[in-house]
């Protein structure tokens, strides 16, 4: 059997390495598997703790993504086993998923993403908490988990919250798909680095001049990714986002949830990415809209933490409730493509539906995520 995750040390010009993952499952499009979980946590500390390595760095087998979400197949045979009750296997996943999120996030050395490709769901889990994340021209970054029923978790409670005027909503509620440009504008990437030029990428780490000292490595990556960017700045894809800012603000000005929806999925206007994120809304899951909404409202004062203690009890209730499963079911399983969702609309939604997701399963220190921190 082929490893699902490959690692590498390459010797850099002063003798300190780099530290290359690399998700190794192409024909899923690199989804993380609980197996990829498994081996890069362990793998990631390690390299925390040698001295050697100046600095990690992630990436996706072949040229069509670095990740493109979960394992939500498997996720959706756990829920069908459970049948409407708890599902340790799922708890147990999303509790090292978000595990392994959170060890990114807060990574002391220099650490890089290679976001080429479909970096969607769990894909933007891993990216979105390193230090050094850089897009291409083929990047395409989405949170799209209002179509499968779900809520953009893996920390996007987190950094939904610091996006620009409401784009942290508007793509929630749409799971629209967004590109290099506007990856940067949000905020959940650092560098445009055409994909041709990885290679130069690479001998650049190898050239730079590593020391033992953290905040001086960082700076010495800054400037050298700086520097080829600055060679290809003008080969960025046009922004979706930026160029619909105002329109955002527009819809998404509204104190209820079912004033915003109406808002978006109504307006008239000439643009297919507006348009696409529009169907998508409409389409998609009313439980998940009001998730993405209420999770926004509820962690806009919470740590990073606390955002993925509240989300893994989320998760796992996502997971019992069934409207997950219904998603997955006709997106990937029966690819019907017509999810009979539980609510018509956003009206129909029951105010303690909601109240019951967002109420923890566990004490304060019985929480499996307890250990992450204040």
């Amino acid at each position: 059997m082929t490893d699902v995750v490959l690692f590498e040390e390459i010797i850099c010009n002063n003798d300190k390495k780099i530290g290359v993952a690399t998700l190794n499952s192409p024909k899923s499009l690199n989804a993380l598997s609980g197996d990829m979980i498994d081996l890069l946590y362990p793998q990631l500390q390690a390299w925390h703790e040698d001295k050697a390595i100046a600095a990690v760095m992630l990436q996706g087998a072949g040229e069509k993504a670095l990740c493109a979400g979960g394992d939500i197949v498997k996720l959706y045979n756990d829920m069908k086993e459970a049948d409407g009750d708890f599902s340790p296997s799922i708890e147990s996943y999303f509790t090292r998923e978000y595990q392994l999120d959170y060890l990114i996030h807060t990574y002391s050395k220099p650490f890089i993403v290679w976001g080429h490709g479909i970096v969607m769901g769990g894909g933007l889990g891993l990216m979105v908490g390193a230090s050094h994340r850089v897009v291409t021209e083929s990047s395409r970054i989405a949170m799209p988990e209002i179509s499968i029923g779900l809520y953009p978790d893996v920390g996007g409670t987190w950094f939904l919250n610091r996006m620009p005027e409401n784009c942290g909503l508007f793509l929630g509620l749409t799971g629209a798909s967004i590109n290099a440009s506007d990856a940067k504008y949000t905020g959940m990437a650092d560098f445009y680095i055409p994909s041709e030029q990885k290679q130069n990428l690479v001998d650049t780490l190898k050239a730079i001049n590593w020391g033992d000292t953290t905040a001086l490595n960082h700076e010495k990556l800054n400037d050298a990714m700086r520097e080829i960017e600055h060679l290809h700045i003008n080969a960025m894809p046009p922004t979706f986002v930026k160029t619909n800012q105002a329109l955002i603000n527009k819809v998404t000005n509204a104190g209820e949830l079912s004033e915003i929806v109406d808002a978006i999925i109504s307006v008239q206007v000439e643009d297919k990415w507006f348009n696409k994120a529009q169907k998508s809304l409409k389409h998609g899951s009313a439980i998940s809209a009001h998730l993405v909404y209420q999770q926004l409202i509820r962690a806009e004062k919470l740590t990073l933490a606390q955002c993925f203690r509240m989300e893994l009890s989320l998760s796992v209730k996502c997971g019992q409730y069934g409207e997950f499963q219904e998603g997955v079911r006709a997106l990937l399983i029966d690819k019907d493509y017509q999810p009979k969702w539980r609510n018509s609309d956003i009206s129909s939604v029951e105010p303690q539906t909601i109240d019951w997701f967002f109420e923890s399963k566990w004490q304060n220190e019985e929480h499996p995520l307890a250990q992450l921190g204040a």
